[in-house]
């Protein structure tokens, strides 16, 4: 895997061509614009750094890309002045969130009841995949999936299909359709798993290659070797996904590691010659600064050494460990260490593809271990933070001029108990008591619209 910061101007250059041939159209939003320039961490709120709030601005989109931002008292550009402005007056504009980690055909089993995660897996998750080797289910099931994203305000994903060539395919297709950034790859999985679930290493690799070719790099598309978990691949397939994280320059890693006790005894058993979990991996070549591990809770010191060294970051993934017992990450132990970690709703073992009430359920599960999780630390994570990690800070996760318009428009209000505490925050003249009621009471209802390379492509019925 290369250095994310690396070859950065040729992705740039194909991006912005592919943008400028989807949309020509100028548009200029008005809003209250929030966005982060550095990690806020875990300081306390009136003391992070990095919060950008700029009330009352204007955002002026040109060709898929954000030209502007300017406060409205400000005259516009004379070229600017005849565009119609969009009145988003007392709502918010915020960079489109970035979900690190989440399974496509798992909006089929979504609030599934009663299992850890193996029994999960095996009871529920397996039989929803085997439906997608037809090329129709993948294709329906991508449309369906791309759509519910946006309409939790979700721009960018690094995205899980299943063992089938297709549903990858279909996720890249419809998704460079409508100029959206995706990172995804079909799963490698040769064992322990169904019929009609496995594949075989030549195939997989012949498989892969062929995405990589066709996919990777073409519009804002970028394939990401996706081993499945370490049980469901023999040495041999860990190898070869290994070697095509070395071979293809810019390709991503994901997978998930030390998510439940249970797996990681599992993992144990399977390899008695590694050193770890996360070894099983790293000593194949997977772990670099390109991948994404989902969980990552059960993982030891040495561990997170590699990890920070490597440049790897964990997709903490609150809502799935939650519903599924698995654990509390000790996301302050790991930033104490180094180690760069990412917001995801992990559907279908999360219950909501919202990062808002992801967010609220880290709050949870960070209060557990003793640590207050500020809104500004959350949201960060889930824009900038998540583009810097995935080395597309250049292209989103930013109200910043040069950077794709990929935009989420919110209330800051859904209802009337959520409409009254909003009320009290905002007369406090505390910014971030207002923004930590709308991260904790907040859902897609707050949802106004999403935009992506400049185009709205989710609108909410209601609009207060």
């Amino acid at each position: 895997m290369s250095d994310p910061d690396t070859d950065l101007s040729a992705s740039v250059k194909a991006s912005a061509s592919h943008a400028n041939a989807a949309s020509s159209a100028r548009r200029i939003l008005r809003g209250d614009v929030l966005d982060f320039t550095a990690d806020p961490g875990f300081a306390q709120p009136k003391e992070a750094p990095g919060v950008r709030w700029r009330p009352d601005h204007l955002v002026l989109i040109d060709a898929g890309r954000i030209a502007a931002v300017q406060a409205y008292s400000q005259s516009l550009p004379p070229a600017w002045q005849a565009v119609p402005v969009e009145d988003h007056r007392g709502q918010l504009i915020m960079p489109g969130f970035i979900d690190t980690h989440v399974h496509c055909p798992q909006l089929d089993v979504i609030a599934s009841f009663g299992t850890e995660l193996l029994d999960w897996l095996n009871t529920y998750t397996f039989p929803a995949e085997r439906r997608y080797a037809d090329p129709a289910v993948s294709q329906a099931g991508a449309a369906r999936f791309l759509q519910a994203l946006w309409a939790h305000g979700t721009t960018s994903a690094v995205v899980f299909p299943t063992v089938h060539k297709v549903s990858a395919q279909a996720l890249f297709e419809q998704a460079h359709a409508q100029h959206m950034r995706l990172i995804t790859g079909k799963v490698l999985m040769n064992r322990h798993a169904p019929d009609g679930l496995r594949d075989d290493v030549e195939q997989a690799e012949r498989d892969c290659v062929d995405l990589i070719d066709n996919w990777h790099g073409k519009g804002r598309q970028s394939f990401a070797v996706t081993v499945r978990f370490a049980p469901t691949s023999t040495p041999e397939q860990l190898v070869m996904a290994g070697q095509l994280c070395q071979t293809y320059d810019g390709t991503y890693m994901q997978t998930h590691v030390a998510e439940n006790r249970d797996e990681v005894q599992w993992v144990a058993s399977l390899f008695p010659d590694a050193r770890s979990y996360l070894d099983v991996y790293d000593r194949d070549g997977l772990i670099g600064s390109r991948g994404v591990l989902a969980h990552g809770i059960w993982l030891d010191e040495r561990d997170r050494a590699v990890l920070r060294e490597r440049g790897a970051q964990i997709a903490h993934s609150p809502s799935s460990n939650l519903f599924l017992g698995s654990g509390l990450f000790d996301w302050a132990q790991a930033q104490r260490e180094g180690v760069n970690v990412s917001l995801a709703s992990d559907v279908g073992g999360g219950t909501s593809l919202s990062m808002l009430r992801n967010m609220a359920d880290a709050y949870k599960i960070q209060a557990l271990q003793g640590t207050r999780l500020t809104a500004w630390k959350a949201l960060y994570t889930a824009t900038l933070g998540a583009a810097r990690n995935l080395g597309l800070s250049y292209e989103i996760g930013q109200v910043e001029p040069g950077r794709m318009a990929d935009l989420a428009i919110w209330n800051w209000s859904a209802g009337p108990v959520a409409t009254h505490r909003d009320g009290l925050a905002q007369a406090s003249g505390d910014l971030h008591e207002r923004a930590f009621v709308w991260m904790t009471l907040g859902d897609e209802r707050n949802l106004v619209g999403t935009i992506i390379a400049g185009k709205t492509v989710y609108k909410t019925r209601i609009t207060a």
